[in-house]
């Protein structure tokens, strides 16, 4: 019999993935942090749900094709191609509103313009015209898509990136494990055309770029700056935590700066939703000297 005194064991669930079991032993050390890691929980668990219906794309991956794109460096992934259903869209955007809401992540009145944007017909719409715009690039990242003035562009970014991503991680992985993603040498993602947001140094000493969109990892130099490609090491600032586990990449050109997981000598992986939320203190002290992300 189990005692009335007794704190019960938790029990991982199927849900509880290995990032759901990091994210909780950050919260225990980092209270701190807690509404941001709640926030992403909801939003794995909302994400996983939705991952587990969207089939594998079908795209044509060559190396013919390959070579052809990373000449014109040019992202291989058209919108048409991604595995969309309408009904898992438009579920998702209205969640993601709601989660990002309930956390203080965005306002009522915006919440209220984005669950009816998640009901309108348009929305396929806007979400290709969001696509398109951020997958247009030249080298350096930066967007060759004639620029239009959007007033729900930051809002959507924002809540498009994280609704989008279990459909384009989907099609992620049919990308990820090619021996030609090696070939790919720009600084933008070479499936969908996002910006890296996130870093890892691997047990080789490489550096590999995470895309913020569908978290596809490429090989790039390891000490030139991936927003304006300035390559002069005497104008990248690095800085650490105490313990080396992780690091800042800060370009003195562009004021912009990359965060890094080192995995030399790391008791894991990467995980780019925690180790984002992990080095949050990064992020404070990169933005007090003058750099943004």
């Amino acid at each position: 019999m189990i005692s009335e005194l007794a704190e019960p064991t938790p029990r991982l669930s199927r849900s509880d993935t290995r990032e759901v079991i990091e994210l909780r032993a950050l919260r225990e050390r980092h209270p701190e942090l807690t509404d941001a890691i709640d926030m992403h929980l909801e939003l794995l668990e909302m994400q996983r749900r939705v991952q587990g219906r969207i089939p594998l794309p079908s795209f044509a991956l060559t190396v013919d094709i390959f070579t052809r794109h990373q000449s014109e460096a040019r992202p291989l992934l058209k919108f048409e191609d991604i595995p969309l259903a309408l009904t898992d869209l438009r579920l998702i955007v209205r969640q993601t509103a709601d989660i990002m809401r309930r956390f203080g992540a965005l306002e009522s009145d915006d919440c209220h313009r984005v669950q009816a944007m998640g009901r309108d017909e348009g929305l396929v719409d806007r979400v290709s015209a969001w696509y398109r715009a951020r997958s247009d690039v030249r080298e350096g990242g930066s967007n060759t898509a004639t620029p239009h003035k959007d007033p729900d562009g930051p809002l959507l970014d924002q809540v498009f990136m994280l609704a989008m991503r279990p459909f384009l991680a989907r099609c992620a992985e049919v990308l990820q494990p090619s021996s030609e993603l090696s070939r790919w040498t720009h600084a933008h993602c070479p499936l969908c055309g996002g910006e890296p947001d996130f870093s890892v140094i691997t047990p080789a000493a490489e550096r590999h770029l995470i895309c913020g969109r569908c978290a596809l990892r490429w090989k790039f130099e390891p000490l030139t700056c991936p927003y304006c490609l300035n390559s002069d090491r005497s104008r990248i600032t690095s800085f650490a935590t105490t313990d080396g586990q992780y690091r800042v990449y800060a370009c003195d050109v562009c004021t912009r700066y990359l965060k890094a997981y080192d995995a030399r000598r790391a008791p894991r992986p990467v995980m780019p939703v925690v180790d984002s939320i992990a080095t949050l203190p990064l992020d404070a002290a990169a933005i007090q000297r003058g750099y943004s992300s």
